[in-house]
């Protein structure tokens, strides 16, 4: 087989596996992006992830990873499903909304499930080849590899953007030792548009294509230590969000085009989009991790999930007329 038959049948079982996109590089350094990346830690905007300037050689090549490397194969997976926080949005006062991402099974465990089958496929399309796995646990620069595969563009939001799918996508890589025919990189698209920087409540977005972690809400509800307060500034525009944060994805023009995911494992567990602010409270960490032990929502512990509750309840209450505090749930 040619290169491209190769590279042709490898993208033939990463959709039979259920990836909506799935794009080729080949395994160069990725030079121009890991100085922006170098940049962007320079200015401390990683905050306090500190793994994040770890393992600096493997971002920058993957063949520090895996020598013999001569492709990466970048696969996306729709995680878009048609709900809403409608409790939340009802009564913000008794309700935290999580990120649509968590609503559902962990996609780490689904995506490295999927990658891991993708790998055994490679080999046997390109005997002898040998492949190593990463879904976002590992020093591997997926946006930019996205972007080489021609998978979708980085947007203002720093989320890779699809002109079929949108933003609602889920990321893994698999770097290989397979010589595959590459693709070619995608262009950006989002032109003027600056609805992400807009919407943003906190100024996350402190220029087109830049994130700084220290003022974003996912950051502060999924990264930050239980023990370290979520700044009063960040509190008082948490929006109601108690997991992560979806605002500059909802604006976002282009996920105009989304459409819901087939995948079964990221539908709402239990329905739930949302959490009662009380009930988490008074959880117990048994409670915890039986009810949340496949989901995403384990990342900050209960302790931390318990912490962003307060300070929104706290908030919430402030702006929610006083009789509206005991109004039973819908």
């Amino acid at each position: 087989m040619t290169p491209r038959e190769r590279a042709e049948a490898v993208k033939a079982a990463a959709r039979r596996l259920g990836f909506c996109e799935v794009g080729i590089a080949q395994a160069l350094p990725l030079e121009e992006e890991f100085r922006r990346y170098l940049a962007w830690l320079e200015r401390g905007y990683h905050a306090t992830m500190a793994y994040l300037d770890r393992n600096l050689e493997r971002r920058l090549d993957v063949r520090a990873i895996l020598p013999e490397a001569r492709s990466v194969v970048v696969v996306a997976h729709n995680y878009y499903t048609p709900f809403r926080h409608d409790a939340a949005e009802r009564q913000p006062h008794r309700y935290g909304k999580i990120s649509r991402y968590a609503w559902g099974r962990d996609y780490h465990d689904v995506l490295l499930g999927k990658l891991r089958q993708l790998a055994q496929e490679v080999s046997r399309i390109c005997p002898g080849a040998q492949s190593r796995p990463y879904v976002d646990t590992g020093p591997v620069m997926e946006k930019a590899w996205a972007v080489r595969a021609g998978i979708g563009w980085q947007g203002k939001n720093t989320n890779i953007i699809s002109r079929r799918w949108g933003s609602w996508l889920l990321l893994g890589v698999l770097i290989t030792t397979a010589e595959l025919e590459p693709d070619t990189p995608m262009q950006d698209y989002c032109g003027r548009c600056d609805a992400c920087l807009r919407a943003c409540p906190t100024g996350a977005l402190v220029a087109p294509y830049v994130l700084d972690a220290r003022r974003c809400i996912s950051y502060w509800t999924i990264e930050t230590k239980p023990e370290q307060p979520i700044p009063e500034h960040i509190a008082q525009r948490l929006e109601g969000w108690l997991f992560g944060c979806d605002i500059c994805q909802e604006v976002c023009p282009w996920n105009r085009f989304q459409r819901p995911t087939e995948e079964p494992a990221f539908a709402p567990l239990n329905g739930e989009t949302c959490l009662e602010l009380d009930s988490l409270l008074a959880m117990t960490p048994e409670q915890f991790r039986e009810r949340f032990r496949n989901s995403p929502l384990k990342r900050p512990k209960l302790a931390g999930l318990q912490r962003t509750a307060r300070a929104w309840k706290h908030v919430a209450q402030l702006r929610t007329p006083h009789h509206e505090h005991s109004t039973p749930a819908p």
